[in-house]
């Protein structure tokens, strides 16, 4: 797992070149990273993006101080947890229930505040980590106030390994 205290330091950056070399040596890989969005200059949220192409918001930025339907929020960001599970666990599932005598990477970019609103994501995270088949190349947040309860667990687990980047 890559992981870092700041925005912008090229977690993502890093995981997409690691990716591409992975793809062009022929070894089997899968996953999603998560993309900025940007309007005239200004980040206005992010997109999930599949390695098989697909893409979909989300979070996006809400000018609405709106309480009146279940909103997920971080910031000024409010999560599209539809889309986001949509996308994303799908290709769990599928890198999950593979044969084992078949070695994959699954890259998980990111495990954070935004992805952790999804109670599916989190047991399908713990369930691809303890796949014996699966090999997870992912990013993690660096704790700033309250810890988040699956990044510490990925932290201490002693079959991961931890690069920080700055």
């Amino acid at each position: 797992f890559v992981s870092s205290l700041f925005l912008g330091v090229g977690k993502t950056t890093l995981i997409q070149k690691v990716t591409q070399a992975l793809k062009s040596s022929g070894i089997p890989i899968d996953g999603f990273y998560t993309e900025e969005v940007r309007e005239g200059g200004r980040r206005t949220g992010f997109d999930v993006v599949t390695l098989s192409g697909k893409r979909g918001p989300l979070s996006r930025v809400s000018s609405e101080s709106s309480t009146s339907r279940r909103e997920y929020r971080v910031g000024q960001y409010v999560v599209d947890l539809v889309s986001f599970e949509q996308l994303v666990l799908p290709m769990l599932r599928n890198v999950n229930h593979g044969s084992d005598a078949e070695k994959k990477i699954c890259v998980i970019d990111e495990i954070g505040k935004m992805e952790l609103f999804s109670q599916a994501f989190i047991q399908a995270v713990r369930q691809t980590l303890t796949g014996s088949g699966t090999v997870v190349l992912g990013t993690i947040p660096i704790p700033k106030g309250k810890p988040l309860d699956l990044v510490e667990e990925i932290r201490s687990r002693k079959d991961v390994k931890v690069f920080s980047v700055s």
